[in-house]
């Protein structure tokens, strides 16, 4: 590729619902694919690993203490991802391995709130295969309150990929006016949006953030369909009862700085779709358009973050 360019992939599948261990290696397949086709950037959906929880809007996800929810929870729970103990390190040698960097939506169990609550957590590789940062999401979404944690600003970060300053946030989080600003006013010129899965998520907001950014804006969905459930998931019976034939479609897509697509939304399609992202229009639309640079009054308003992660204990042996 050339110097200001950067081929990406967006990996636009369906996870092993709930299986760890399945869906690793429906994740590390796809790595593979997009470094031989010479990506140089692949991103996941939102909770990819192992999942989103599809169950809450299905199975009277707030009634209070039940079983049903609370053995889907626990199951949720075990299938989650706790990166201190190695659970990423196979995605990390293969970024390394193959020069790839990744952007990947994890349900995370972090040992450092206890290792028993979950976040929905985007975490970014770098193609030394290195952690660089992990967002906890901000604020869960509605039913997603009942089973996720909500996180805090430690990962509002970006990072250098090649001519780009890449970051991200997770589904709903890219309405959020100042989360958006926390990153455009760290440079970021290429916004990563990630979603459980559906067009209706990804259709306005992707071109919505790339105008008002003058940025290119990835937008990546996961898919989910009935027959993905697998067949010993905990009261499954209760689960299929009312799930739709489809419960998230896609609509994955790619839109520059102009706000125009690059790459339209993809709906009832697995596999990777890809891109090739020229720098150089980010600089054209900035021109007339640059939300924390020429068009800013920082003397007038200004965002202050705090991005120390939050923990209940604070040790001091």
């Amino acid at each position: 590729m050339k110097r200001n360019e950067l081929k990406v992939a967006l990996a636009q599948i369906a996870p092993v619902w709930l299986d760890k261990k399945g869906t690793l290696v429906k994740i590390e397949a796809s790595i593979l694919e997009a470094a031989k086709n010479k990506s140089e950037l692949i991103v996941f959906g939102e909770a990819l690993l192992p999942g989103y929880p599809f169950w809450l809007a299905l199975t009277g996800g707030a009634e209070w203490n039940t079983k049903v929810n609370k053995e889907l929870h626990a199951h949720y729970v075990r299938n989650s991802i706790q990166i201190e103990t190695g659970d990423l390190d196979t995605i990390c040698q293969l970024a390394k391995e193959n020069n790839i960097a990744i952007y990947l939506g994890i349900m995370e169990r972090p040992q450092d709130r206890g290792g028993h609550s979950i976040y929905a957590s985007l975490v970014y590789i770098n193609e030394q295969g290195e952690i660089k940062s992990v967002h906890r999401k901000l604020q869960p979404t509605y039913d997603e309150r009942l089973t996720w944690a909500p996180g805090d600003g430690n990962g509002l970060q970006v990072h250098t990929l090649k001519q780009f300053t890449v970051g991200g946030l997770n589904c709903w989080e890219n309405w959020m006016p100042l989360p958006r600003a926390a990153l455009y006013g760290q440079g970021e010129n290429l916004h990563i949006a990630v979603w459980p899965g559906s067009l209706h998520n990804t259709k306005d907001i992707t071109r919505f953030i790339a105008r008002e950014s003058r940025s290119y804006v990835i937008s990546v969905s996961s898919l989910m369909v009935k027959e993905d459930f697998p067949r010993d998931t905990p009261h499954l019976d209760k689960i299929l009862e009312k799930a739709p034939d489809v419960l998230a479609n896609g609509g994955s897509c790619i839109a520059g700085p102009d706000g125009e697509w690059i790459v339209e939304p993809v709906v009832n399609k697995e596999g990777l779709i890809y891109g090739i992202l020229d720098f150089d229009r980010v600089y054209e639309e900035r021109q007339n358009f640059d939300a924390v640079g020429h068009y800013s009054r920082p003397d007038v308003t200004k965002l202050v973050i705090n991005r120390e992660r939050q923990s209940t204990v604070d040790l001091k042996d």
